[in-house]
């Protein structure tokens, strides 16, 4: 399902948090047909690539933000009768979402590409009672900056990315566990 390398993630890169792009040490992407069903193929594509590269004890909070971006990728990125038929486009179109994960020494990135040129928009979370619309508030608690960009040159849509930040050894960093565990009694 994923392709590793880095070549294809270059336009990716642009507008990422100042990062030195030859200090990537992995990079991994899977495209996602334009199902719902596809979020469950990312957190299992997340799942594998993690424990790849030894940082499995991130699952949980890299899962709920790759879940939530793919999610909004597949319902307000994504035409609508794409995702209740499953059409992926013409034959030979790559599927419209593409997950990139790409670990650098001290942080990680979770980047979805999706073909809507539209800005994310992070609802107020004052409606507890409401069964969506909490996705971006959700990635902005688990993660330690997040943001978007348009595509550049031939590609067309955006990326929305979360980044994590990691000690060298690939563990979460004793200050953001604390705020990690904070936002979770706050939810």
């Amino acid at each position: 399902m994923g392709t590793n390398g880095s070549t294809m993630l270059e336009p990716l890169r642009q507008g990422l948090p100042p990062m030195d792009p030859s200090a990537v040490s992995s990079a991994s992407s899977c495209a996602l047909p334009a199902r719902y069903e596809a979020v469950r193929d990312a957190r299992r594509f997340t799942r594998g690539t993690l424990d790849q590269w030894g940082i499995g004890d991130r699952f949980d909070d890299v899962c709920l933000v790759v879940s939530e971006l793919v999610t909004n990728a597949l319902r307000h990125a994504v035409p609508t009768t794409s995702t209740t038929r499953g059409v992926n486009g013409p034959p030979g179109q790559e599927p419209p979402v593409r997950l990139h994960l790409m670990r650098w020494t001290e942080r990680l990135v979770c980047a979805v590409r999706d073909p809507s040129n539209d800005t994310p928009v992070a609802r107020d979370a004052d409606d507890f009672s409401a069964e969506s619309g909490r996705g971006l508030f959700l990635v902005d608690s688990f993660c330690d900056s997040w943001g978007w960009h348009p595509l550049a040159g031939t590609l067309t849509g955006k990326v929305v990315w979360a980044l994590f930040r990691l000690q060298p050894d690939g563990r979460m960093t004793d200050a953001l566990a604390a705020d990690v565990r904070e936002a979770r009694q706050d939810a």
